[in-house]
């Protein structure tokens, strides 16, 4: 399988931060049963007790969203960390969270 080649961005805009959610949401919930699928909205709930996504889901979200960003970027990323399913706040708290977060990675 072979992986798209995304132009390299210096800084990532918002507006690239959440397709690229999007993108993903859209790719991972042919998986899901339809009353568990992502919206595609800021306020939906990645992680967290309102959460539609199972541990495998979660995992499976952030290996294909890191895989996209890298490509995107031009530079690997790492969503998860020690906090990442425990902070209710965390990055991975809703596609608004997320979106911030990966405007921050790819600036750095």
């Amino acid at each position: 399988m072979s992986r798209q080649v995304r132009p390299v961005l210096d800084d990532m805009r918002r507006d690239q931060a959440l397709r690229l959610v999007y993108e993903v949401i859209d790719a991972v919930n042919p998986q899901l049963p339809a009353v568990r699928r992502l919206t595609k909205s800021p306020d939906t709930v990645i992680v967290g007790p309102a959460g539609a996504l199972d541990s495998l889901g979660v995992i499976t979200f952030v290996v294909t969203l890191e895989e996209r960003v890298a490509d995107a970027i031009g530079a690997p990323v790492q969503l998860l960390d020690d906090t990442a399913f425990i902070d209710a706040k965390g990055a991975l708290a809703t596609v608004d969270s997320l979106a911030t977060f990966l405007e921050r990675v790819s600036a750095a």
